[in-house]
């Protein structure tokens, strides 16, 4: 067995660069690997996550999913837990991308950048460079929020038009009531 070392760098809007260098068994599965990444960043790890195979492109390639989210599909998705480093890890330049709550979007690059032929007592986190955001300094994207003081209503917006799909409105049901 051996150890593999992955810088691990947070992609932010921040003008400095935010990483830790990660050093686990090649041997360990993603649940490990994920785990010492959230650790590292002070992350709870209570929400969704995948690692993405991928290229020098950081393009996305095969998906290891924290859970099982197939919903009985005949294709085998990888999971965190059974999926081994060596597994994946084709390349002495590897990289992977690491993708954490799909809300907020919170997404990390990282790169094989060492093996040693020691194996570590488990993931261990040696380095860490940069001021670390809080999980919750992130918002939401415009987009998904909905304004808190914005309520529900059926009434016609400014354009005439209301949630109804259907063509029908609250005077339509009147007869009903």
């Amino acid at each position: 067995m051996a150890g593999v070392k992955f810088r691990v760098l947070l992609d932010t809007k921040q003008k400095e660069e935010v990483f830790c260098d990660v050093l686990l068994s090649i041997d360990d599965n993603f649940e490990s690997f994920f785990n010492a990444i959230i650790r590292a960043y002070d992350f709870q790890g209570d929400q969704m996550a995948s690692f993405y195979i991928s290229n020098e492109n950081w393009d996305k390639g095969e998906e290891i999913s924290l859970m099982d989210v197939n919903f009985g599909d005949e294709n085998q998705q990888k999971i965190m837990k059974t999926t081994s480093i060596r597994e994946m890890t084709e390349a002495p330049d590897q990289k992977f991308i690491l993708v954490y709550d799909f809300m907020k979007m919170w997404i990390f690059l990282i790169e094989c950048i060492g093996v040693q032929e020691e194996t570590p007592d488990g993931a261990q986190i040696i380095l860490s460079v940069g001021n670390k955001p809080k999980e919750d300094s992130k918002i939401l994207d415009e987009e998904l929020q909905m304004p808190a003081d914005e309520s529900d209503n059926d009434e016609d917006d400014e354009f005439g038009f209301n949630d109804f799909e259907d063509g029908f409105s609250e005077e339509d049901l009147n007869s009903y009531l």
